[in-house]
Protein backbone atom coordinates (compact mmCIF):
# COMPACT_ATOMS: atom_id res chain seq x y z
CA UNK A 1 0.00 0.00 0.00
CA UNK A 2 1.28 3.75 -0.74
CA UNK A 3 2.84 5.73 2.25
CA UNK A 4 0.18 8.77 0.40
CA UNK A 5 -3.31 8.27 -0.06
CA UNK A 6 -4.63 10.46 -2.58
CA UNK A 7 -8.30 11.59 -1.80
CA UNK A 8 -10.66 13.38 -4.57
CA UNK A 9 -14.30 14.19 -4.80
CA UNK A 10 -16.82 12.79 -6.94
CA UNK A 11 -16.81 15.55 -9.50
CA UNK A 12 -13.69 14.70 -11.80
CA UNK A 13 -16.10 11.27 -13.07
CA UNK A 14 -13.39 9.04 -13.93
CA UNK A 15 -14.66 5.87 -15.01
CA UNK A 16 -15.25 3.52 -11.78
CA UNK A 17 -12.58 1.05 -12.61
CA UNK A 18 -9.71 3.45 -13.19
CA UNK A 19 -10.41 5.12 -9.68
CA UNK A 20 -10.17 1.64 -8.17
CA UNK A 21 -7.02 0.21 -9.67
CA UNK A 22 -5.66 3.47 -8.56
CA UNK A 23 -6.71 3.23 -4.81
CA UNK A 24 -8.20 6.62 -4.93
CA UNK A 25 -10.54 7.80 -2.41
CA UNK A 26 -13.93 9.09 -2.88
CA UNK A 27 -16.11 12.34 -1.08
CA UNK A 28 -19.27 12.92 -2.60
CA UNK A 29 -20.80 15.95 -3.42
CA UNK A 30 -25.22 16.01 -2.85
CA UNK A 31 -27.53 16.94 -5.50
CA UNK A 32 -31.60 17.54 -4.46
CA UNK A 33 -34.39 18.28 -6.74
CA UNK A 34 -36.99 20.14 -4.64
CA UNK A 35 -38.96 17.84 -2.96
CA UNK A 36 -37.05 14.91 -2.88
CA UNK A 37 -34.31 13.34 -1.08
CA UNK A 38 -30.96 14.41 -0.83
CA UNK A 39 -28.39 12.18 -2.90
CA UNK A 40 -24.58 11.42 -2.70
CA UNK A 41 -23.61 12.05 -6.39
CA UNK A 42 -21.25 8.70 -5.55
CA UNK A 43 -24.43 6.07 -5.29
CA UNK A 44 -26.05 7.52 -8.37
CA UNK A 45 -26.01 5.87 -11.57
CA UNK A 46 -28.93 6.69 -13.56
CA UNK A 47 -27.79 9.72 -15.04
CA UNK A 48 -29.89 9.36 -18.34
CA UNK A 49 -33.21 9.40 -15.31
CA UNK A 50 -31.66 12.77 -14.14
CA UNK A 51 -30.92 14.77 -17.15
CA UNK A 52 -34.44 13.65 -18.35
CA UNK A 53 -35.93 15.23 -15.13
CA UNK A 54 -33.50 18.33 -15.28
CA UNK A 55 -34.54 19.10 -19.10
CA UNK A 56 -38.27 18.63 -17.88
CA UNK A 57 -38.75 20.16 -14.69
CA UNK A 58 -39.32 24.13 -14.05
CA UNK A 59 -36.65 24.27 -11.14
CA UNK A 60 -33.37 23.37 -11.43
CA UNK A 61 -31.72 21.15 -8.74
CA UNK A 62 -29.14 22.14 -6.16
CA UNK A 63 -25.83 21.06 -5.10
CA UNK A 64 -23.64 21.10 -2.24
CA UNK A 65 -20.49 20.19 -1.04
CA UNK A 66 -18.97 17.62 1.58
CA UNK A 67 -19.45 18.27 5.23
CA UNK A 68 -16.36 18.47 6.89
CA UNK A 69 -17.25 15.45 8.55
CA UNK A 70 -17.69 13.63 5.50
CA UNK A 71 -13.90 14.80 5.11
CA UNK A 72 -13.04 13.36 8.21
CA UNK A 73 -14.62 10.11 8.05
CA UNK A 74 -12.53 9.02 4.89
CA UNK A 75 -9.16 10.97 6.66
CA UNK A 76 -9.51 9.60 9.68
CA UNK A 77 -8.70 5.84 8.89
CA UNK A 78 -6.26 6.67 6.63
CA UNK A 79 -4.05 9.08 8.93
CA UNK A 80 -4.74 6.15 11.55
CA UNK A 81 -2.68 3.77 9.22
CA UNK A 82 -0.13 5.91 9.18
CA UNK A 83 -0.63 7.29 5.68
CA UNK A 84 -0.09 10.65 4.54
CA UNK A 85 -2.80 12.24 2.17
CA UNK A 86 -3.23 14.28 -0.80
CA UNK A 87 -6.38 16.07 -1.21
CA UNK A 88 -7.50 17.09 -4.55
CA UNK A 89 -10.76 18.80 -5.08
CA UNK A 90 -13.22 21.11 -7.69
CA UNK A 91 -12.24 24.38 -8.09
CA UNK A 92 -12.83 26.69 -4.93
CA UNK A 93 -14.12 29.43 -7.64
CA UNK A 94 -16.84 26.89 -8.00
CA UNK A 95 -18.22 24.88 -4.89
CA UNK A 96 -17.18 25.45 -0.71
CA UNK A 97 -15.95 21.48 -1.10
CA UNK A 98 -12.50 22.78 -1.09
CA UNK A 99 -12.97 24.76 1.63
CA UNK A 100 -14.64 21.81 4.14
CA UNK A 101 -11.18 19.89 3.08
CA UNK A 102 -9.33 22.35 4.64
CA UNK A 103 -11.26 22.28 7.95
CA UNK A 104 -11.53 18.97 8.14
CA UNK A 105 -7.39 18.89 8.16
CA UNK A 106 -7.33 21.82 10.72
CA UNK A 107 -9.70 20.12 12.94
CA UNK A 108 -7.33 16.86 12.72
CA UNK A 109 -4.55 18.62 13.47
CA UNK A 110 -6.01 20.65 16.33
CA UNK A 111 -7.05 16.83 17.62
CA UNK A 112 -3.63 15.58 17.53
CA UNK A 113 -4.82 12.68 14.81
CA UNK A 114 -2.52 13.86 12.17
CA UNK A 115 -4.24 16.22 10.40
CA UNK A 116 -0.96 18.14 9.23
CA UNK A 117 -0.34 15.00 6.94
CA UNK A 118 -2.69 16.11 5.12
CA UNK A 119 -2.37 18.51 1.63
CA UNK A 120 -5.68 20.09 0.58
CA UNK A 121 -5.34 21.20 -3.42
CA UNK A 122 -7.41 23.37 -5.30
CA UNK A 123 -7.74 21.98 -8.44
CA UNK A 124 -8.90 25.19 -10.30
CA UNK A 125 -10.44 23.14 -12.97
CA UNK A 126 -13.53 20.78 -12.82
CA UNK A 127 -14.43 17.33 -14.43
CA UNK A 128 -11.62 15.74 -16.03
CA UNK A 129 -9.29 17.98 -15.55
CA UNK A 130 -9.36 17.46 -11.57
CA UNK A 131 -9.00 14.06 -12.73
CA UNK A 132 -6.06 13.83 -14.48
CA UNK A 133 -4.82 16.00 -11.16
CA UNK A 134 -5.79 13.41 -9.20
CA UNK A 135 -4.50 10.62 -11.54
CA UNK A 136 -1.25 12.39 -11.76
CA UNK A 137 -1.25 11.99 -7.85
CA UNK A 138 -2.33 8.88 -7.82
CA UNK A 139 0.51 7.26 -10.24
CA UNK A 140 3.09 9.16 -8.01
CA UNK A 141 2.00 7.79 -5.41
CA UNK A 142 2.10 4.45 -6.49
CA UNK A 143 5.49 4.94 -7.59
CA UNK A 144 6.70 5.13 -3.83
CA UNK A 145 6.71 9.25 -3.69
CA UNK A 146 6.66 11.04 0.03
CA UNK A 147 3.65 13.26 0.63
CA UNK A 148 5.50 16.81 -0.86
CA UNK A 149 6.80 14.89 -3.78
CA UNK A 150 2.59 13.67 -4.88
CA UNK A 151 1.65 16.79 -3.97
CA UNK A 152 3.94 18.70 -6.38
CA UNK A 153 3.59 16.14 -9.27
CA UNK A 154 -0.16 16.81 -9.14
CA UNK A 155 -0.15 20.64 -9.20
CA UNK A 156 2.98 20.63 -11.84
CA UNK A 157 -0.01 18.59 -13.99
CA UNK A 158 -2.40 21.31 -13.35
CA UNK A 159 0.11 23.84 -15.07
CA UNK A 160 0.46 21.79 -18.04
CA UNK A 161 -3.08 20.49 -18.47
CA UNK A 162 -5.71 22.00 -20.75
CA UNK A 163 -9.39 21.25 -21.21
CA UNK A 164 -12.23 22.36 -23.16
CA UNK A 165 -15.66 21.64 -23.56
CA UNK A 166 -18.80 22.40 -25.75
CA UNK A 167 -22.46 23.18 -24.43
CA UNK A 168 -25.78 23.56 -26.23
CA UNK A 169 -26.44 26.34 -24.37
CA UNK A 170 -25.92 28.90 -21.81
CA UNK A 171 -29.38 28.94 -20.15
CA UNK A 172 -28.48 26.63 -17.70
CA UNK A 173 -25.21 27.97 -16.61
CA UNK A 174 -27.66 31.70 -16.52
CA UNK A 175 -30.37 29.37 -14.38
CA UNK A 176 -28.00 28.41 -11.92
CA UNK A 177 -26.00 31.45 -11.41
CA UNK A 178 -23.20 29.88 -12.30
CA UNK A 179 -21.49 32.24 -15.37
CA UNK A 180 -18.19 33.29 -14.41
CA UNK A 181 -16.56 35.01 -17.06
CA UNK A 182 -19.12 34.53 -19.31
CA UNK A 183 -21.71 37.09 -18.27
CA UNK A 184 -20.69 39.11 -21.42
CA UNK A 185 -22.20 36.15 -23.69
CA UNK A 186 -25.56 36.05 -21.27
CA UNK A 187 -28.65 37.82 -23.48
CA UNK A 188 -28.90 37.81 -26.74
CA UNK A 189 -26.69 35.46 -27.59
CA UNK A 190 -28.04 32.41 -25.92
CA UNK A 191 -28.17 30.59 -29.11
CA UNK A 192 -24.57 30.36 -29.66
CA UNK A 193 -22.80 27.51 -29.10
CA UNK A 194 -19.87 28.55 -26.42
CA UNK A 195 -16.78 26.81 -25.74
CA UNK A 196 -15.31 27.22 -22.43
CA UNK A 197 -13.23 26.69 -19.79
CA UNK A 198 -12.12 26.26 -16.22
CA UNK A 199 -9.61 28.36 -14.96
CA UNK A 200 -10.97 28.80 -11.36
CA UNK A 201 -14.22 30.01 -12.78
CA UNK A 202 -16.07 29.26 -16.17
CA UNK A 203 -14.30 31.11 -18.34
CA UNK A 204 -14.89 31.82 -21.67
CA UNK A 205 -12.62 30.31 -25.00
CA UNK A 206 -14.69 31.46 -28.02
CA UNK A 207 -18.56 31.12 -29.55
CA UNK A 208 -19.55 29.30 -32.66
CA UNK A 209 -22.92 29.01 -34.20
CA UNK A 210 -23.18 25.49 -34.48
CA UNK A 211 -22.87 22.23 -33.07
CA UNK A 212 -20.48 21.17 -35.79
CA UNK A 213 -18.29 23.94 -35.55
CA UNK A 214 -18.05 23.39 -31.95
CA UNK A 215 -16.86 19.83 -33.00
CA UNK A 216 -14.27 20.76 -34.75
CA UNK A 217 -12.73 23.26 -32.70
CA UNK A 218 -12.55 20.70 -29.79
CA UNK A 219 -10.84 18.60 -32.96
CA UNK A 220 -8.30 21.41 -33.34
CA UNK A 221 -7.31 21.88 -29.63
CA UNK A 222 -6.37 17.90 -29.83
CA UNK A 223 -4.19 18.86 -32.99
CA UNK A 224 -2.56 21.81 -31.17
CA UNK A 225 -2.01 19.66 -27.87
CA UNK A 226 -0.41 16.61 -29.57
CA UNK A 227 1.44 18.68 -31.58
CA UNK A 228 2.89 20.35 -27.99
CA UNK A 229 3.41 16.65 -26.96
CA UNK A 230 0.48 16.76 -24.35
CA UNK A 231 -0.69 12.89 -25.62
CA UNK A 232 -1.96 11.70 -22.36
CA UNK A 233 -5.83 12.90 -23.31
CA UNK A 234 -9.41 12.11 -22.39
CA UNK A 235 -12.92 13.07 -23.56
CA UNK A 236 -15.75 13.18 -21.77
CA UNK A 237 -19.52 14.28 -22.15
CA UNK A 238 -23.16 14.44 -20.92
CA UNK A 239 -25.96 12.53 -22.93
CA UNK A 240 -23.90 12.62 -26.12
CA UNK A 241 -22.51 9.44 -26.85
CA UNK A 242 -22.44 9.48 -30.37
CA UNK A 243 -20.12 13.09 -30.53
CA UNK A 244 -18.14 11.45 -27.55
CA UNK A 245 -17.97 8.09 -29.81
CA UNK A 246 -16.74 10.03 -32.89
CA UNK A 247 -14.52 12.53 -31.10
CA UNK A 248 -12.91 9.70 -29.47
CA UNK A 249 -12.04 8.39 -33.31
CA UNK A 250 -10.79 11.50 -34.22
CA UNK A 251 -8.36 11.98 -31.64
CA UNK A 252 -7.40 8.52 -31.91
CA UNK A 253 -6.78 9.07 -35.32
CA UNK A 254 -4.19 12.17 -33.80
CA UNK A 255 -2.57 11.00 -30.80
CA UNK A 256 -1.86 7.57 -32.42
CA UNK A 257 -3.42 6.13 -28.74
CA UNK A 258 -5.94 4.92 -26.76
CA UNK A 259 -7.50 8.06 -24.01
CA UNK A 260 -6.67 7.72 -20.65
CA UNK A 261 -10.19 7.69 -20.05
CA UNK A 262 -13.97 8.14 -21.39
CA UNK A 263 -16.48 9.10 -19.49
CA UNK A 264 -19.80 10.80 -18.94
CA UNK A 265 -20.53 14.07 -16.38
CA UNK A 266 -22.73 13.26 -13.38
CA UNK A 267 -25.28 15.16 -11.88
CA UNK A 268 -23.27 18.25 -9.53
CA UNK A 269 -21.75 19.60 -12.90
CA UNK A 270 -24.72 18.82 -15.23
CA UNK A 271 -27.28 20.13 -13.39
CA UNK A 272 -25.28 23.58 -14.12
CA UNK A 273 -24.41 23.14 -17.66
CA UNK A 274 -27.27 20.88 -19.17
CA UNK A 275 -27.06 18.00 -21.26
CA UNK A 276 -25.49 17.98 -24.62
CA UNK A 277 -21.85 18.86 -22.91
CA UNK A 278 -18.52 17.84 -24.84
CA UNK A 279 -15.15 17.98 -23.70
CA UNK A 280 -11.98 17.34 -24.39
CA UNK A 281 -8.49 17.75 -22.66
CA UNK A 282 -4.72 16.72 -21.74
CA UNK A 283 -1.77 16.74 -20.47
CA UNK A 284 2.08 15.20 -21.00
CA UNK A 285 2.17 11.54 -20.75
CA UNK A 286 4.84 11.66 -18.50
CA UNK A 287 2.67 13.14 -15.79
CA UNK A 288 0.24 9.51 -15.87
CA UNK A 289 3.23 6.90 -16.08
Amino acid sequence: MPRVAVVADTTHYLPRELVEANGISLVSLYVNFAGKETQPEGEMRDFDSFYDELTRGDRLPTTSQPSVGDFVSVYEPQLADGRDIVSIHLSAGLSGTYESACQAAAALEREGKGGERIRVLDSATACGGSGFMVLAAARSALRGADLEAVAEHARAARRELKMWFAIDTLEFLKRGGRIGGVSAWIGSTLKIKPILTVESEITPVERVRTSARAFERLVDYARQRHTSGADGWAVQHIQSRDQAELLVERCHEIFGRDPVFVSEVGPVIGAHTGPGMLGFGSVPERFLT
